[in-house]
Parts: structure tokens; sequence; C-alpha cells
């Protein structure tokens, strides 16, 4: 025999449940004695066969007891909502089915706190809005499936509540307009934010991709072309731990080549100079402050390796200077120029790629191939030069740049339309600007801050540190170079690159 049990959550609901399924709803809400333990319902589909635990959370408990209920009739759809709570949603694996816990159709996720199908979800809403009437025509315990959902609405309504499924989590008419509202206003204010923040345009794209392939191509990360140089000789070396960081480094490896004379031989093809290949200058010796430096030139072991390691270095920057757009713009004249002036800035630069703050040292693949200061030493440079360049590496490597930002720099450093001799200025100075809106557009939309803060500024200021390191280098060069034993260790690339007043 069968019995009615209103429930107070929904006005004049009516759900069919046996004598025993009333009298356990009662014990559970009297709290006159421990209530049984609700139970488990398991759905198949989920990992480990996922139970919903008939507990529920202090937050639940109390929007339930917010409800109003009538003094004399304490609730038994109460007790059956005293709930699912929510799993947590690591339980689920996403490739498993969401089983729904009314009927067993696909689950499209957490409805009024309980996993359902959308036509449970819609069956719900309505049932608790219309304060709908339901009897069972049966015993009050029809199983629920997704074929046979519309014959007891009843039951159906039930199984709702027994799996958690709560009207207050239902929102009125006014809430609903209020969410749609708030979810166009935030669409809108997304649009509107997307609309401002700065994009890269296609051309500056273009830029970018154009610089990096003619890094990747200028640039060879294992040094293979360092084992065509004359050998390093480290002889009398002090082993003393100086902090290490050579000026010379490795540019770009790449096709770009330089005139095959001298310790030039390991260049790979010499046409790549043409158009921008340095004419053969006349080399005048002009007096200098540093021309009554006499230099210990048994200590300069190593000062033909290295020279080598610039001359590759000089034809490197070459072919990476000839791809920068805009560059083949200039004339042949503009393009030594800036070539010339910028070659061991660039160097430097790209330097930074190997240099490690761990012991001050740029480390080219193999230990031979590891530059301290000791080998800049025994290559005719001193401290002067030394110093700021650690300084000047370890403030580049703390910023952090992107490839493309770094690629960017090189391209700004060497179209620079202050240099000494430039003819052309107005169109240096129209590409150069082309590369700095490029690079101030990039970090803006792509370096995420705390680095992006004041960083092209930081950028500049570390073009403005490589002035002052050119300067000092052109000053120790020609202390070198007017040692004839030492010019004659030097490459022609070598000489006719520092061997002017440009720089």
């Amino acid at each position: 025999m069968t019995t009615a049990l209103r429930c107070a959550p929904v006005t004049g609901l009516v759900v069919q449940t046996t004598p025993n399924a009333r009298a356990r709803a009662w014990r559970h809400v009297e709290g006159g004695e421990n209530p049984e333990p609700a139970p488990q319902l398991g759905f198949p589909g989920f990992p480990g066969s996922f139970w919903l635990e008939a507990s529920v959370s202090p937050h639940r408990r109390a929007l339930l007891r917010s409800t109003s209920l009538p003094s004399s009739a304490p609730s038994g759809m109460e007790a059956m909502a005293a709930g699912a709570s929510l799993p947590d949603p690591g339980d689920f694996d996403r490739h498993v089915p969401r089983i729904c816990g009314v009927c067993g159709d696909r689950a499209t996720g957490f409805h009024f706190n309980a996993m359902t199908c959308e036509g449970c979800k819609g069956f719900f809403r309505r049932s608790m809005k219309r304060k709908a009437l339901f009897t069972c025509p049966f015993n009050g315990d029809c199983r629920i499936t997704k074929d046979n959902r519309r014959h007891c609405q009843a039951c159906r309504l039930k199984r709702c509540v027994d799996i958690g499924m709560m009207k207050e989590f239902i929102l009125t008419d006014e809430e609903v307009q209020r969410k749609r509202e708030m979810i166009l206003k935030r669409k809108e204010e997304e649009a509107l934010k997307d609309s401002l923040r700065p994009k890269l345009s296609d051309e500056q794209q273009r830029i970018i991709a154009i610089l990096l392939d003619a890094h990747h191509k200028t640039y060879d990360p294992t040094y293979a072309d360092f084992s065509q140089f004359r050998p390093p000789v480290r002889e009398g070396e002090n082993e003393g731990n100086h902090p290490s960081g050579p000026w010379f480094m490795h540019t770009p490896s790449c096709s770009g080549n330089s005139p095959s004379a001298g310790s030039d031989r390991y260049a790979s093809s010499p046409d790549t100079m043409e158009p921008t290949g340095f004419s053969n200058l006349d080399l005048s010796e002009e007096d200098s402050d540093d021309s009554s430096v006499t230099l210990d030139l048994s200590q300069l072991s190593m000062l033909p390796h290295l020279a080598d390691l610039v001359s590759y270095s000089i034809q490197k920057v070459i072919g990476f200077a000839k791809m920068i757009p805009g560059f083949r713009d200039l004339t042949p004249e503009d393009q030594i120029v800036l070539l010339k002036s910028s070659a061991i800035e660039v160097i430097m630069l790209r330097s930074n790629q190997s240099f490690t703050m761990d012991d001050m040292s740029w480390t080219c693949g193999s230990p031979d191939y590891k530059y301290q200061v000791s080998d800049v030493t025994k290559a005719g440079h001193s401290l002067e030069l030394i110093e700021p360049l650690i300084k000047f590496q370890v403030g580049l490597k703390k910023l952090n740049l992107h490839e493309e930002e770094h690629v960017l720099l090189m391209a700004i450093c060497i179209v620079s339309p202050d240099r000494p001799g430039v003819q052309d200025a107005a169109l240096v100075e129209a590409i150069q600007d082309r590369l700095s809106n490029t690079l101030q557009t990039y970090i803006r939309c792509c370096h995420p801050p705390p680095g992006s803060h004041l960083l092209y500024a930081k950028m500049i200021q570390k073009l403005a540190d490589l002035r002052s390191l050119n300067e000092e280098h052109s000053k120790q060069y020609r202390c070198l170079s007017f040692q004839p034993e030492c010019s004659m260790k030097l490459t022609p690339l070598v000489l006719e690159v520092f061997g002017s007043e440009i720089s």
C-alpha cells in the first residue's frame, strides 16, 4: 500500500512513496536517532564506479534551512535532497561518457547540483517553476530509463530529488535575464579590450619571420666551423679564477662569406660578399696615443685563433644584415658604412647566446672553445674592454629576451642613421623606425609582465653601451695593429673592417 508524502520545497507537490521510505525520511529529519546512511548511487561510466554520496555541504544545509517550511510538516524531500555533494572535478575521466543520474542518458554536466542530461534538467526546472503535482499510478518505485522517463513524472521527479537536485539552484526569470545581460556585457568588454590590445600587423609579422630566418641561417649552435680556425694556444695560461668573457664571439653561421685571403681560408663561398663586400681600402697608419704602447708579443698566443674567429663572425654579420628588410635598398656605400661601424657591436650581441653567468664565460661546443678573460688578454686586449663587456653581457642576459626581440635588436643596431659616413640618413632612419615600431609592438603584445616593464628602454640603453664598447675596442685594436708582428696574424677582412676610422 502506498501513501502520499507532501514535500515542502515544492508547494503542493505529491510524490508517492512506500511507508518504509517515509519512515526513513522522518528519522533523518527529526534526528531522533542516528540517521541511516543515505544510499550511494553508482552510475556506470564514471571512473572507479563514481559514487554520489548522500552528504551535503554546510552551505547546502544552510540553503535548505533558509527555505520556508511549514512548522508542522518536516519535509521528506528535504531529507532526500540532503543531498548529493558535488564531486571533485578531478574524479572525472574526460574520455569516459558521463551518465545522467536520473534516466541513464548521456549527461551534459552538473545541473542544479546533480549530474543530469538536458532532458532531466529541463523537466526538473519546469516542475519546480510550475509547482506541479504528480502522482505515481503504480507503486511509487518506477525504474526511470531514457526510454520510459516520460511515463511516470512522479517517480522521475522523486529520482531528481534523490540524486540531489535542488530548486534553490533554479534561477528566476529576472535572474536569468540579468545573467544573460552580464554575459553579453562581459563579451562586449572582452571584445573592446581585444580591439585595444596591440597586435602585430601582417607587415610586422613578416619582418620578424624574415629576421628569425636570417638568424637561423647565419648562426650554427654546434659551432662546427670553429675547428677550421687556427687552433687556440693557451701557453703560459694564468690558472687564476678570473671572470671570463671574450669580445670576439661568434656571430651567426651562414652562407655569407668574405674574400678568401690569408686565414680566411675557411670561408665557404666568397660571392656572398657581393654587393655588400668591402672595397679594398688603403689602410693608413695614423698617429695614435696608443702607438707608443708596446705589447709583449710572446703572450699573444691566442691572437691567430681569435683573429680567425672574428673574421668568421664578420662574415656572418654581413650575411644577417643582407637579409634585413630594406637593407638592400640602401646604396652600396651606405651598406659598407653601416656594416663596418656595427660589426663588432653585433658580434658582442650575438655572443650573448653562448654566455653563461655561472663562470662568466662563453662556451662554444668543446672545451677547446670555452673562452675566458685570460684568452682575450692573450689576444692583446685589456681589462678596460673586458670588464665593461662582462657587465654588458650580464645585463643583457638578465633581460631574458625572446629570440624575436634579440634579432630585432641586432637589426636595429646595424641600421643606425647616426653612424659616421652615412649618406642617405633619412632612408636608414625610415628602415630603423620600422624595426623599432615592430619591436615595441612585439613587447607590448607578446612579452608578459613583469619582464616587459621598461624593456624597450633597457634594450635601447644596451645599444648605447655597445657604442662605448665599440670605441674602446677601436682604441685597443689600433694599438694591436700598429705592431707588425701582430698585424701579420690578422686576416685581411679584419684589417679592412677595423682598419678605418669610420667607427
